[in-house]
């Protein structure tokens, strides 16, 4: 202890503050350094007690007190930081709610389709259009089927009339000769009957 002390004192007086008088170096040192010096320039009175002038006390009293009224505003000061940092916090938080609840309505937009002014998920909507494909693309083959059928039939009847127009005329030939002939032979036999 009495090491420690030497040091102290030896680190007291060989500072860049040796020149000045204890109220100075009181009045310009930390506040650690202040009892220190107050602590080796005080009398020992006895084993635990010292001698510490009064306006040396005073000065260390005025000295705290304007350390605690520096740390008091810088408290207070770090609170208003502390509660603006909240407020930026909250600030921040409610942004990124706001931003959640955009992306998730994008993410809704960008994973549904509007048709006919009805949503539908893509995964419902690409089925019903499949489903709209194959529909159509059976009535188009049913239709293609029914006109080829309809034109077969239709092949079939001109065919058909065709054969029985040829048989009308035929018949219409053989007609009109056995008319010919028929009238030849009436007139034949006219002829026969006014001779």
């Amino acid at each position: 202890m009495r090491l420690l002390s030497l040091f102290l004192m030896f680190w007291a007086f060989s500072s860049p503050l040796f020149g000045q008088t204890l109220q100075q170096k009181l009045k310009t040192a930390p506040l650690d350094s202040q009892f220190v010096y107050l602590n080796l320039q005080s009398r020992n009175q006895d084993k635990d007690f010292k001698i510490i002038r009064k306006t040396n006390l005073d000065i260390i009293r005025q000295n705290v007190k304007d350390s605690l009224s520096i740390y008091k505003k810088q408290i207070s000061g770090l609170k208003g930081d502390a509660s603006s940092t909240e407020g930026s916090l909250q600030s921040l938080q409610d942004s990124v709610t706001n931003l959640s609840a955009a992306l998730q309505t994008e993410q809704q937009k960008t994973d549904s389709i509007s048709f006919l002014g009805i949503q539908f998920s893509k995964s419902s909507y690409h089925t019903m259009v499949w489903v709209i494909i194959i529909v159509l693309a059976i009535a188009l083959f049913g239709i293609l089927a029914a006109f080829r059928k309809a034109k077969v039939d239709t092949e079939e009847s001109k065919h058909t009339v065709d054969e029985l127009q040829e048989e009308l005329q035929t018949l219409r030939k053989k007609s009109m000769e056995r008319e010919q002939l028929l009238k030849r032979q009436l007139l034949d036999e006219q002829l026969k009957r006014n001779s």
